[in-house]
């Protein structure tokens, strides 16, 4: 998956929640971290962007997946970890979806 594609529609939901919800969005570059930059976007909402963001895409993204808060450190991800987050995401599932495909062709 192209990193500039994610970006962009990351960037693109990422200003439709915000202005769905009425709040401010700052500018959103590629070291802004979502959680901590954007007003009210918290874990209650992170799902409903990830599920924008699969739609946006084409692609599916596991809804348990948290695309913005790093699940060992806990820390808040920037727009540039969570593209490169979901990227592999994708990526994964499609080289599993070829081996799969490969395994059952036989």
């Amino acid at each position: 998956m192209d990193q500039g594609v994610v970006k962009e529609k990351l960037i693109s939901v990422l200003q439709q929640i915000q202005t769905i919800s009425g709040e401010d969005c700052p500018q959103i570059e590629g070291d802004v971290r979502p959680v901590e930059s954007l007003p009210k976007f918290n874990s209650k909402v992170w799902p409903v962007a990830a599920g924008m963001l699969s739609v946006a895409l084409g692609k599916k993204i596991p809804p348990e997946k948290n695309l913005f808060v790093d699940d060992a450190t806990k820390h808040s991800l920037t727009i540039s970890q969570t593209v490169a987050l979901v990227c592999k995401i994708i990526n994964d599932q499609e080289q599993s979806q070829e081996t799969d495909g490969r395994h059952t062709s036989r």
